[in-house]
């Protein structure tokens, strides 16, 4: 949903919100996240961390009044990693990695460790869900489709993390600019110029484009791994960006135009460029050593955006991303 309207509402920082809820930091993000808490955005449509942020009195209240706070609440924010998933599915660690990796299961979180290796972290509440809906994926053979998809090396989990990551930011904004900015996040450095062709709107998306992950700092591997991450590799995932994200510049060309330099004159309602074609996939593709199999994706919990459209929407360690 998006951000409740500002004014004389009165208001509370986003720090203080959470000590109000009873919750960490890194919970209250990922509330506002899932929908749990709404958050209003100051400025721009705002990064991953609480600076800018502030949260309404009365929805303070409102979450406060609801049955089972604060309990209930922290059981919706759980997040758990692979064994903890695993038990708590009653099934082997490995039989949750196959699920997880063909799309089953989306996480919501994911972290490096000192190790330099990728950790997921998923919803508890969606896993038990999922163990209720789904009981026959949780016993016996895997079924054929899914052998095959795993047997092609696909690992659908940072793809399925970054579609959750486009909807939570989708749903914090109806502004069309600042929707195409959240899709041109996604996209491979040089899509943008390939979709939009005037160089005053692909300035004005980037300066609200959002960050859908902090990057470690000081480079290095870590950076690489979740820069990739946070990318679409795949061309069939590249070319829908593309076409959201020329949707939504069209829509904000309607609406209004991108501001520009004192003296540059407005184009005559030119087009966005041609899209080309798909570019290769990336270095997280590369470091799982995979490719995406012929066949179709399987059938997940998770409803991600299914059109381009731009107005119609489409634990242990919650802090880290």
């Amino acid at each position: 949903m998006p951000p409740l309207p500002g004014g004389a509402e009165e208001t509370v920082a986003f720090a203080r919100a959470a000590r109000e809820l009873g919750l960490r930091l890194g919970e209250l993000e990922l509330a506002v996240q899932l929908g749990e808490v709404r958050a209003l955005a100051v400025d721009t449509v705002d990064t991953v961390g609480a600076v800018g942020r502030r949260v309404a009195r009365a929805e303070l209240l409102r979450v406060a009044a609801a049955e089972g706070f604060p309990g209930a609440l922290r059981a919706r924010l759980r997040v758990v990693g692979t064994a903890e998933g695993a038990e708590l599915m009653g099934i082997s660690p490995g039989r949750f990695t196959r699920l997880a990796r063909g799309g089953f299961l989306t996480p919501v979180r994911f972290y490096i460790n000192r190790y330099r290796a990728m950790v997921w972290l998923y919803p508890a509440a969606e896993l038990a869900a999922f163990t209720e809906r789904e009981p026959a994926l949780l016993t016996g053979r895997v079924p054929a489709g899914l052998r095959a998809t795993l047997s092609a090396g696909e690992d659908q989990r940072a793809a399925r993390w970054r579609g959750r990551r486009v909807e939570q930011l989708l749903a914090r904004t109806e502004d069309p600019w600042e929707r195409a900015a959240v899709w041109a996040a996604v996209l491979p450095p040089g899509e943008l110029d390939a979709v939009v062709a005037e160089a005053a709107e692909r300035a004005h998306v980037r300066e609200l484009m959002p960050r859908l992950a902090p990057v470690p700092a000081g480079g290095g591997p870590a950076a690489e791994v979740v820069a990739a991450v946070v990318t679409a590799d795949d061309p069939v995932e590249i070319r829908r960006c593309r076409a959201a994200l020329d949707t939504c510049v069209r829509d904000a060309r309607r609406a209004r135009p991108a501001p520009r330099p004192a003296g540059t004159a407005q184009p005559p309602g030119g087009e966005p460029a041609r899209l080309p074609a798909a570019r290769p996939r990336g270095l997280w593709h590369r470091l799982l050593r995979g490719r995406r199999s012929a066949g179709g994706r399987p059938a997940a919990p998770y409803r991600g955006r299914k059109s381009p459209s731009c107005t119609t929407d489409t634990s242990s360690r919650p802090a880290r991303s």
